[in-house]
C-alpha cells in the first residue's frame, strides 16, 4: 500500500519525501490506507533502487540535501499493476480480537465484560468522529466537489463503523438480558 500511495502522489507531480509524508498525514492515510507515515523514506529508496522513481532534483538546504523524486515510465506501469492488485485483493477484515473477546466474554465477571464493551463503544464513537473530521477537511479542501469514488469510500467507512457500533450495542443488550 505504501508503494501504491507514493507512486500515485509522484504520478501527480514530483515531490520530496517530506512533502509526501505531509500529504499522506493530511489525508489520514494511516487510518484508511494502513500506511505507516514513517515508512515513506524506505519505500522511496526501494522504489528508486527498482527503477520506478528517479531523483528529479537535489536542493541544498543548510547542511542537508533535499531530494525531489519523479515517477519513471517503469513506475507508471508498476503503479497500474499495484492498482489492479489492490482492486482484486480481498479487503474484508474482521474485528478478530473483538470477536474473540465476545466469544469468551463469560470467562469475565458480567460487569467487567459490560465495562469493556462500553469502552469499545467509546472507541468506535471516536473513530466515527475522526472519519467525520477527515470528511469535513476533504470537503473543505475540495470546495464541496468530492469525487464520486471518494464519496463512496467515506460512505463505506461510515457504514463499517456504524455496523460495528450496532454489533457492540447488541452484545451489550445480550449481556443485560442474560443477567436479568
Amino acid at each position: 500500500m505504501t508503494r501504491l500511495l507514493v507512486l500515485c502522489m509522484l504520478d501527480a507531480k514530483p515531490m520530496a519525501g517530506y512533502d509526501i509524508q505531509q500529504a499522506l498525514r493530511m489525508t489520514d492515510a494511516e487510518r484508511w490506507g494502513g500506511v505507516l507515515i514513517g515508512s515513506i523514506y524506505h519505500a522511496l529508496k526501494k522504489l528508486e533502487k527498482d527503477g520506478y522513481i528517479a531523483i528529479d532534483k537535489v536542493e541544498q538546504t543548510g547542511h542537508r540535501q533535499k531530494f525531489t523524486y519523479r515517477i519513471t515510465v517503469e513506475g507508471k506501469e508498476h503503479l497500474k499493476d499495484l492498482i489492479r492488485e489492490a482492486l482484486i485483493s480481498s479487503s474484508v477484515q474482521y474485528p478478530s480480537s473483538l470477536y474473540a473477546g465476545i466469544s469468551f466474554f463469560d470467562k469475565l465477571p458480567a460487569e467487567e465484560a459490560r465495562q469493556a464493551l462500553k469502552e469499545q463503544q467509546v472507541l468506535l464513537e471516536k473513530e466515527y468522529q475522526s472519519v467525520q473530521e477527515g470528511w469535513k477537511e476533504k470537503e473543505a479542501a475540495l470546495d464541496g466537489n468530492i469525487p464520486p469514488m471518494v464519496q463512496m469510500v467515506f460512505d463505506n467507512m461510515f457504514a463499517i463503523i456504524s455496523q460495528q457500533q450496532d454489533f457492540v450495542r447488541k452484545a451489550l443488550a445480550y449481556l443485560e438480558q442474560s443477567n436479568n
